[in-house]
């Protein structure tokens, strides 16, 4: 037979453009279309129903951008269209490649019953199957012109992303407004031809499948009448219905398709229209559902659930029902998919705690797994707080996107960092925006790196961030993916049912052991630091005003502000979502976050000096409150007292220029230039800083990555640096042992003050930046005298090693990571940690000196970006951070010191000491968390973890009588299994694995 394989399949790619899809609607007549311009932010949907509306035209411009438009449409109809399908046609003016990045609306019927949302792949609303002709159609439109902020030409810097800046230009044009016969055999022709050429594609050019599909399409063609596709269509499915119903063969790739839409919580729109997002997507969901028996839909970030319970009560309804029917899945029990390298200890485990009681108090629904497809790498101490929330399974996709190196497993047991393994497992579809193209499916089967002993793989399958999810082509191209040769076969599963089988059939997968580092966006670390400070000062308030709330309502009866700090979390909480904590989303996103974290400042220092206050009582007797969970100035942890004298500082010139710090401990000398030229440990006769070098050294380095400018920094920054040398100013500081340095630089300004601590090993480092460049990297380095392998850093409860070297790509793709408040790093028995108390980024690197053959270290913490994408004003103004550089430091030292410079010591006059309500005398068990039990019991709920990376025992011990001591989850229920805790009275034996996370309940008596 001659070779005509590329003519056939050019003729079904035109007859399927040019002919088929146009016969999908035959017939159509327009709609009258009405619209109001509400001003301002969106009105209730009562206001915009009753609005007054204006015609307008198709073709007619509408829509100023982040503007809302109500659309009123109105139609009859026609009499010769009775007893056949109709749809209106709304189209607001959509780009069909841009699924969830334009403009967005949602259905109502006049009486403000939802319908159904429209969005660029899915602008179809049924009026009537069948059709009464004559019948009168009104339809309502909330239309948000909301601007393509990423185009055509991405990351180009735009005054787009903030109503502020954006102006009134409208965005849109009106497209077709229509009433439409829809020919369902037409349409599923057109199903049956994508699948089928889409099939033929991947198969190999020389295998018998892809000659009779070839052959099929090709007698299918002849079948079809181009001037009559409608009256033919019949006639061309059928001779295309033996190649459709051929089964796919045994050892076939198993995928289980969820539907799905993931919806960033903020990117690219601010939070207020994200709202608007999850109810246009639930509203087609639901809808789906209905019309699909099959169907099966899973929707993550409980935050998104409790929105449509507020904002849309009516499509809540739907919701409700749909779970009911096991057909819309929570997924994930996380309040928002958030990022997980940077949020802390406490936060990351509340994320499991509201996300989780969120979906078992509105449905009695618990989830097995955490589901984060878009999350931007996964912090090593992960693992053990999925499973102390009651979950053991974990989904991303995000891995994938890695650029250096391929993650060598899709499914397999995540180790993290005290021995926990969750099973994991990684969609090799690639996309967590599955259309069901055979394209994807062929990928996900050959891509798939487990074949051999597994079969099973997910695919979330629907267009995300307001393309309204799953679209019913999608379930249409699944039916037939079912069972079908030479395809991997398709059903739709909810979560839970693939897991399940995925367990079953790979009872022994391999194990990662470890951070799931993803190698791109490491610049997240760093982006937006008014952000991340807002973020990390809300984590350390809420600590405060738990255990001063706590321990002044055992002690005073003070109100416990329940609902207060539930309503807190829950903003902070919806603030570590991947897209704001790291620093990725729009100027109006972070604009209003900052302006968050400073109302949560006040509301929670206000519960802190209320707590405090009640404690103190009334007196003269100066007290200092210690938050932190080391004593520090004679005060015990979480107790508050007298400090006690820490003795002296001497400050001294120093012959060259600059000073000398001493504090019997520690003596620093600062040069002339402002820059740290030695840190001498007198007790052990070590010398900190590595020889002929400075720290406390400001680095500049352009910073232009490649593409996602926000996210990104890559590799070859580092090889153009500016050292910061020239000072203006180097003199003493405000507080004895203080020097002042200042230094102008580009547009900008930095003020540092460098105090030693008396009666400390501790050189502190407040850096206040005037922050005014672009496209450019600012570092603070400390090259250190320490030849050391390895450094840690902190991470949620506890703390993981990385190399300090790159001996493979692994290591050299880790250019840029992320720590807590440490890391630390040492030779046996000396070691230095550097501590911050906002910052996330940091680089390790190590060099071998000619003239010594010694190693100098070099820690550097990230301090400020100014990427001009998706904000072009990102971080300009002014910030402050304080860094401290502690020699001499164990990896305890590190933990103690990092929690002393979040946890600032409160001071105020009162009556009374106070004692610590729980207590815990052994360094290495550090108390995260010390409240009261969230269902109002009055129980003390204390939380801590093993903090060194060791076994240990200890004894926790209680200010109180205790009548009972209950070891919990993370949602303060009772443990099924381990042994129970050991109380004698109000001491309670501890015995810790290494990092060991526990959390106890303590009824009072």
């Amino acid at each position: 037979m001659h070779d005509d394989r590329t003519l056939v399949e050019g003729r079904l790619r035109r007859v399927l453009d040019e002919r088929v899809r146009p016969a999908v609607y035959p017939e159509s007549v327009p709609l009258e279309v009405a619209v109001w311009h509400a001003p301002g932010e969106p009105v209730a949907v009562a206001e915009g129903l009753a609005a007054p509306a204006v015609p307008i035209a198709t073709g007619a411009r509408w829509g100023a951008p982040w503007g809302t438009s109500w659309f009123r449409v109105t139609g009859t109809v026609p009499g010769a269209w009775a007893g056949r399908t109709v749809e209106a046609l709304l189209d607001l003016g959509f780009d069909e490649n841009m699924p969830g990045f334009q403009c967005e609306g949602l259905v109502y019927r006049p009486d403000g019953t939802p319908v159904k949302g429209l969005n660029p792949r899915n602008h179809w609303v049924r009026i009537g199957s069948p059709a009464e002709g004559g019948e009168q159609v009104e339809l309502r439109i909330e239309a948000a012109s909301n601007p393509v902020v990423l185009g055509y030409h991405p990351f180009l810097p735009t005054p787009l992303g903030d109503r502020e800046t954006a102006g009134s230009e409208p965005q849109y044009r009106l497209g077709r407004m229509d009433l439409a016969v829809f020919d369902e055999t037409v349409w599923q022709l057109v199903l049956d031809l994508e699948v089928l050429g889409e099939l033929m594609a991947e198969l190999p050019v020389d295998s018998g499948r892809r000659g009779e599909i070839l052959r099929a399409v090709d007698r299918a063609l002849d079948a079809l009448d181009l001037q009559d596709v409608g009256g033919t269509a019949a006639a061309a499915r059928t001779r295309l219905a033996d190649v459709l119903a051929a089964p796919a063969t045994a050892s076939a790739h198993r995928i289980s398709a969820v539907g799905h839409a993931h919806i960033d919580s903020a990117w690219l729109w601010p939070l207020r229209e994200t709202v608007r997002k999850v109810a246009r997507t639930t509203a087609n969901m639901t809808a789906l559902i209905d019309d699909e028996p099959d169907f099966v839909f899973a929707m993550s970030q409980a935050q998104q659930w409790a929105w449509v319970k507020e904002h849309r009560p009516e499509v809540w309804a739907r919701v409700k029902k749909a779970v009911a029917g096991g057909r819309f899945v929570p997924a994930g029990g996380m309040w928002v998919e958030s990022d997980t390298n940077m949020p802390g200890s406490e936060a990351m485990a509340r994320q499991f705690v509201h996300g989780k009681r969120f979906f078992l108090d509105e449905f009695g629904i618990e989830n097995d797994e955490a589901w984060l497809p878009d999350t931007f790498g996964f912090a090593a101490g992960l693992p053990q707080i999925i499973k102390a929330a009651g979950s053991r399974r974990l989904l991303t996709q995000k891995i994938s996107w890695s650029r250096t190196n391929a993650f060598p497993h899709h499914t397999f047991l995540w180790e993290g960092i005290d021995g926990t393994r969750i099973f994991t497992h990684f969609p090799p579809v690639d996309t967590y925006n599955c259309s069901m193209k055979g394209s994807e499916i062929a990928h996900a089967a050959r891509n798939f790196r487990d074949k051999g002993v597994a079969r099973h793989s997910l695919a979330p399958t629907g267009w995300g961030d307001g393309g309204g999810g799953t679209t019913r082509e999608m379930v249409g191209k699944a039916a037939r993916l079912r069972d079908l040769e030479g395809s991997a076969t398709v059903v739709w599963e909810t979560p839970g049912d693939f897991f399940a089988k995925a367990e079953a059939e790979y009872p022994h997968p391999p194990v990662w052991v470890g951070e799931l580092y993803l190698e791109l966006h490491r610049a997240t670390f760093t982006s937006q630091a008014g952000t991340k400070q807002g973020n990390r000062r809300s984590e350390q308030l809420l600590r405060e005003a738990e255990l001063w709330s706590a321990t002044a309502a055992v002690r005073t009866g003070f109100p416990y502000p329940y609902e207060e700090l539930d309503r807190i979390w829950k903003t902070v909480l919806l603030h570590q979502f991947h897209d704001i904590l790291p620093g990725s989303s729009i100027a109006w996103v972070h604009r209003e976050a900052r302006a968050t974290y400073a109302r949560v400042a006040e509301e929670l220092t206000g519960i802190v000096r209320a707590a405090q206050r009640a404690l103190a009582g009334e007196g003269s007797l100066p007290l200092t409150f210690n938050a932190a969970p080391h004593a520090r100035s004679g005060i015990p942890a979480g107790g508050a007292g007298p400090a006690a004298d820490a003795g002296e500082v001497s400050s001294e010139p120093r012959p060259d220029g600059g000073f000398v710090l001493d504090n019997g401990l520690l003596r620093v000398e600062i040069d002339g230039r402002g820059l740290v030229v030695s840190v001498y440990d007198l007790a052990a006769d070590r010398e900190s800083v590595a020889p002929g070098r400075a720290a406390n050294l400001l680095q500049l380095h352009p910073d232009f990555p490649n593409m996602w400018d926000a996210w990104d920094v890559d590799a070859f920054y580092r090889n153009t640096a500016t050292d910061l040398l020239d000072a203006e100013e180097v003199g003493p500081g405000e507080h004895p042992g203080s020097v002042r340095v200042v230094r102008s630089f580009g547009a900008s300004r930095v003020t540092q003050v460098l105090s030693l601590a008396p009666g400390e090993r501790r050189l502190e480092i407040g850096t206040e930046v005037d922050w005014h460049e672009t496209e450019t990297f600012l570092k603070l380095a400390f090259p250190l005298d320490v030849h050391a392998e390895r450094y840690a850093s902190e991470t949620q409860f506890g703390h993981f090693y990385r190399p300090t070297h790159t001996n493979t790509s692994w290591e050299a793709a880790k250019f840029e990571a992320c720590n807590h408040r440490f890391v630390h790093l040492e030779e046996p028995g000396w070691g230095v940690a550097v501590v911050n108390d906002s910052t996330y980024g940091h680089d390790v690197t190590r060099t071998v000196r000619a003239a010594d053959s010694g190693t100098t270290t070099t820690v550097r913490m990230s301090l400020l970006r100014a990427p001009r994408f998706p904000d072009p004003e990102t971080d300009q103004g002014v910030h402050r951070f304080r860094h401290a550089l502690v020699p001499g430091a164990g990896i305890g030292d590190a933990v103690r010191e990092g929690w002393r410079i979040n946890l600032p010591e409160r001071r105020l006059t009162g009556g009374r000491t106070v004692a610590p309500l729980v207590s815990v005398a052994e360094d290495a068990v550090v108390l995260t968390a010390v409240k009261l039990a969230d269902d109002g019991s009055g129980n003390v709920v204390v939380r801590f973890h093993e903090s060194l990376g060791g076994r240990t025992t200890a004894t926790l011990t209680t200010d109180f009588e205790v009548a009972a001591v209950t070891a919990t989850d993370l949602l303060e229920r009772p443990l099924s299994e381990g042994p129970a805790p050991r109380r004698e009275g109000n001491r309670i034996a501890l015995r810790l694995r290494p990092f060991e996370l526990v959390t106890l309940r303590l009824k009072r008596a």
